[in-house]
């Protein structure tokens, strides 16, 4: 594995979150305030759906990416040509043909679909239009997102990154200052960043990668698009399943208790994100080489990256996520005006089913390279449709919102994890004791070392802001101790040092 690079693109990829979390955090916190709960709420919905309905993009934007690592790895010019200038056509096709759906399914969407106050029905509709454009502008995207994620070039997104969400900063100030219909100017102005991002993107690729070259009917391969086709069929039933899951949480809360749900859901929603950009990025500069060795043909090589990469995935989330989860009250009151009810709960509870599935993160990744996903996709989407009937039930039934997220732990925090396991050692030369040794032992070890040090701070100092600084401050502590001397192997340890002396001597040439 080439470390270096790998450290080097994380570390871009991390520049890039530390900019863009906090303006992230701070444009929600402006938005929540101006737009106001039922208006955030309305658009989390209808902003979900667009991109619950994005599943067969999504299904070729995997396909897109894993061909194109894995012809990097084969070393294959002609083939990432073809790769480049199928995933053109297709996705063309499938940008104009994904606004038409959408377009056609409008009223039944509002008629039916969304719980919208009546007043507020035809700003929602405005919305939703401006959000079909960006779907179509994202949509076509995708083939130079893919290209750009095969050559492990990651300071590209730091730097858009970076732009986008000075956009949306400058988009929720406007929001503010603007005497018109706030939600539909925030709707109308976000179509903006897809266009924006696509139009660098273009100019990018096309200047610096030789396969970008838009010449179909010379690169055309039928054996090409039938393997893209068929992987993207299988994936596709999988990342639907995934999708209407995590959607379908959203409508069936604005169904059984109304639009301000949805803002405690949005709320808890993007905590989630924010924390899982940390793993994100890792993650992100670790997948193109996932796919790269078992493109050359180095499986086991790859499984031993895939878990390490989910063991390391879950020290980045848990490392924030633990002190976040003691302190989500006051972390939530210092950061929004007015915390919506039900945001803390839910909050804990989906970092903690993030936790959950991050200890086998990385396997389907590898499940992807390896290609063999008929099986895996089917067993998810039963899953997904399982677990959206049965919260649809119990709240019938009169139960609390609260059950909806343990059952997520249970079904896409547990058992999808299983499913991973289960299918990796199925198609490869991964033991159960393998990931039990290498992941599942050391997290759970190092996770009850940092909550216990969480623990013993937010229960002894009484005043809320030390005790949210010591909070912090005892569970990192903990947190560190626990994974240098429980965590991580020999050769782990070595190359922690390597690169502690790196920087150090990095540092003394810059003095």
């Amino acid at each position: 594995m080439n470390s270096s690079r790998i450290i080097k693109n994380t570390g871009y990829l991390y520049l890039k979150m530390s900019i863009t979390m906090f303006i992230t955090l701070y444009s929600t916190r402006i938005l929540l305030g101006a737009l106001g709960t039922v208006d955030f709420g309305i658009f989390n919905v209808v902003g979900g759906l667009i991109a619950m309905l994005g599943f067969i993009n999504n299904s070729m934007a995997v396909a897109t990416q894993r061909f194109m690592s894995f012809a990097e790895g084969e070393d294959n010019m002609h083939k990432k040509k073809s790769i480049f200038n199928i995933s053109i056509i297709l996705h063309f096709f499938l940008a104009i043909i994904a606004g038409l759906i959408l377009l056609f399914l409008t009223a039944f969407f509002f008629d039916c679909v969304f719980n919208i106050p009546s007043e507020r029905v035809y700003a929602g509709k405005i919305v939703f239009f401006s959000l079909i454009i960006s779907t179509v502008f994202s949509m076509m995207s995708v083939p130079y997102e893919a290209v750009i994620n095969a050559h492990e070039d990651m300071g590209y997104y730091a730097i858009v990154g970076v732009f986008e969400s000075i956009l949306k900063l400058l988009i929720a100030f406007a929001i503010c200052w603007t005497s018109q219909d706030k939600l539909i100017l925030y709707g109308v102005l976000m179509t903006l960043l897809p266009i924006c991002s696509l139009t660098i993107m273009r100019i990018f690729c096309h200047h610096r990668y030789k396969e970008c070259i838009i010449s179909p009917l010379q690169y055309w391969d039928k054996n090409i698009l039938r393997e893209m086709a068929s992987f993207a069929g299988w994936n596709f039933i999988g990342i639907s399943g995934a999708m209407i899951g995590s959607y379908g949480r959203g409508i069936i809360l604005n169904h059984f208790f109304g639009a301000v749900m949805n803002a405690a859901y949005g709320i808890a929603i993007q905590v989630n994100g924010q924390i899982l950009s940390f793993t994100n990025n890792m993650l992100k500069a670790l997948n193109p080489v996932i796919a790269k060795s078992e493109g050359s043909g180095e499986t086991e090589r790859m499984i031993k990256i895939s878990l390490k990469g989910c063991k390391f995935s879950y020290y980045i989330l848990s490392f924030f996520a633990i002190p976040l989860i003691i302190e989500m009250p006051m972390i939530l009151s210092l950061w929004l005006k007015s915390v919506p009810p039900w945001a803390v709960a839910f909050g804990r509870l989906t970092l903690t089913n993030s936790l959950v599935e991050q200890m086998a993160i990385a396997l389907g990744t590898s499940l992807l390279a390896i290609g063999n996903i008929k099986q895996f996709n089917v067993m998810i989407t039963v899953l997904n449709i399982t677990f959206l009937t049965s919260c649809g039930l119990l709240f019938f039934l009169g139960f609390s919102p609260i059950v909806m997220y343990v059952l997520n732990i249970i079904f896409s925090g547990i058992l999808a994890s299983c499913l991973k396991i289960y299918y990796l050692s199925k198609y490869s030369d991964m033991k159960y004791l393998l990931f039990v040794k290498g992941v599942l032992l050391p997290v759970l070890i190092v996770s009850v070392v940092s909550l216990l040090g969480g623990m013993i701070s937010h229960y002894l100092i009484k005043n809320n802001y030390f005790r949210v600084v010591f909070t912090f401050i005892g569970s990192s502590v903990f947190f560190l101790f626990a994974t240098y001397y429980w965590g991580l192997l020999k050769e782990e340890k070595c190359v922690l040092w390597n690169i502690l002396s790196n920087l150090k001597n990095r540092v003394h040439g810059y003095l």
